[in-house]
């Protein structure tokens, strides 16, 4: 578990620690749990930084006329960039020669 400790005040000595429930009894007398945050998801954020990504990796078709398979890339770029407003987003990715 992690905690915070405390002066006889209650003023925070030590942001943070970690160790069993025992231990905090043996050494400390005051001393409250502290709750691990929990972080929500964000699907759609997650969604659009894998697509920037995508974007990036495949730059390179873009500006180079004879790339192979420019033209499978090319679509696959149009997809990435109009995935957002479609109703797969974000829980279906576009892929690559689909």
């Amino acid at each position: 578990m992690n905690y915070i400790i405390k002066d006889a005040d209650g003023n925070i000595t030590n942001p943070c620690i970690k160790a069993s429930a025992e231990f905090m009894e043996a050494n400390f007398e005051h001393y409250e749990e502290w709750p691990v945050p929990v972080i929500e998801a964000q699907p759609e954020l997650e969604a659009r930084q894998w697509r920037d990504t995508e974007l990036q990796r495949t730059d390179i078709a873009a500006t180079v006329s004879d790339y192979p398979n420019a033209e499978t890339i090319l679509t696959y770029r149009q997809a990435l960039r109009d995935w957002p407003s479609t109703e797969d987003f974000p829980d279906t990715k576009p892929a690559l020669g689909s």
